[in-house]
């Protein structure tokens, strides 16, 4: 089922090839202002103040209507859906109400021990408030004219896992969906999500899971990053969490050598939203980029921060950054001549700390995306740490480079792979490591 998690960037990748000479449209409002369907929009809306409370505590929750489910005499398939906000940190270390979805399973458990649970970090949704996968659960697929189409393709990883049994709990990360920019690839940050929204899960009452059960973190391209980063983090920011085991698929671990790669592709759209991530959450880097980007590149800030990533795809697609700057430079040399710029860039790099529990490391040796070999210096950097490290490299020849297809096909390739890792993880086998 994880093959077709596809889906959603394929469609796009199709629409692109008959629309790459689309000109940029005109600059959309500030970054995170978008809220698409209003129905929803007083639930994502936090109380100001926050309530006192610890990291992972619930806010607010209510239930949540799944668009693909199926009832049935024992309940609804693939299980009962709840919409949750909780609390978490910032990059910072300052509380922010984050938001996501828990689904309870309809299927039953086989395995020993208690009933696992799956934090579910979500692969690249976009930077528009409307693209929060906790929106796009009910919906599957969103539209915003006149481009923004998005197909909310973590749907078929998150069935995958609870038609084994497992919880799944689905993090909307910060800003995606709340107000604020959505800080895209901040390693902090979004560990912070991932293990906070397991910590809101347990606490929830009335569900299959218990309040210590074990937990797997889970996810691919930018979830693959924010479950490393969570998998790291978490002997000294959630050391109650019973963490069992992470798959990290494709992690972005080091966003130099990721933003060097993906300029020019049909991603290219990606460095805006971590340009407008970054400037979120160190504002300082405002005036410096404001002396090196043009125009052109600041209303292309200004508009993938409220686009899903199907029409990041559409407008921003196969430019390169070169068009964005005043010097006519790749944004990634500019970048490496600031101080500022590099100090935050080597901050969010994934690596540096040691994951107690077992990983399952997955990248293309091809991958036009994310590179390879990022990912192999992330497994090595984890492995003379001492910790247990899988690393699995597909072996597959480059498919038309910047089209994405060397980072999606390995994504397909891996299905089997990574579904029986994290099996046994929760069946208690031994965890393999070939450090």
């Amino acid at each position: 089922m994880r093959a077709s998690r596809v889906v959603g960037p394929a469609v796009g990748a199709v629409l692109l090839a008959a629309t790459a000479m689309t000109p940029l449209a005109s600059a959309q409002p500030p970054s995170g202002s978008s809220t698409g369907s209003t129905v929803e929009s007083d639930f994502y809306l936090p109380p100001s103040p926050l309530p006192d409370g610890d990291a992972g505590d619930v806010i607010r929750s209510e239930p949540s209507s799944l668009a693909i489910s199926v009832p049935t005499i024992g309940g609804t398939l693939p299980g009962e859906a709840t919409r949750i906000m909780y609390r978490s940190n910032d990059s910072n270390g300052d509380p922010i109400a984050v938001t996501g979805t828990y689904i309870d399973p309809a299927a039953d458990w086989t395995g020993p021990g208690p009933r696992p649970l799956v934090s579910l970090a979500p692969g690249t949704q976009g930077q528009g408030d409307q693209c929060a996968p906790s929106k796009m659960l009910n919906n599957l697929i969103t539209y915003t004219p006149p481009f923004d189409a998005m197909v909310e393709y973590e749907v078929l990883a998150a069935y995958a896992l609870l038609s084994r049994g497992y919880g799944v709990v689905i993090t909307d990360y910060e800003g995606l969906g709340t107000p604020g920019a959505h800080t895209y690839v901040n390693r902090a940050a979004e560990g912070y999500a991932v293990l906070d929204a397991a910590r809101a899960a347990q606490s929830l009452s009335g569900t299959k899971i218990s309040t210590d059960g074990p937990v797997g973190l889970y996810g691919y391209s930018q979830g693959g990053g924010a479950a490393a980063s969570g998998a790291e983090l978490a002997s000294e920011y959630a050391p109650e969490l019973n963490i069992v085991g992470t798959y990290a698929g494709a992690p972005p671990a080091d966003l130099k050598s990721t933003l060097e790669q993906v300029d020019g592709t049909i991603l290219t759209g990606v460095i805006g939203y971590t340009l407008n991530g970054l400037l979120e959450s160190d504002p300082d880097l405002r005036q410096i980029l404001d002396e090196n980007i043009n125009g052109a590149g600041q209303a292309m800030l200004k508009q993938v921060a409220d686009q899903c990533v199907g029409d990041t795809i559409l407008t921003v697609g196969l430019h390169r950054t070169q068009e964005y700057t005043n010097t006519g430079e790749p944004m990634s040399v500019v970048l490496d001549r600031l101080p500022r710029a590099q100090e935050i860039l080597a901050a969010n790099k994934i690596g540096e700390r040691t994951p107690d529990a077992p990983v399952l490391i997955q990248s293309g040796t091809s991958d036009d995306i994310v590179p390879h070999g990022q990912a192999v210096q992330l497994a090595a950097d984890w492995c003379s740490q001492g910790a247990t490290v899988q690393l699995s490299s597909a072996q597959v020849p480059a498919i038309v480079p910047g089209s994405g297809a060397g980072h999606l096909i390995p994504d397909l390739l891996g299905l089997g792979e990574a579904q029986s890792w994290m099996k046994d993880r929760f069946y208690g086998v031994p965890a393999p490591s070939n450090c």
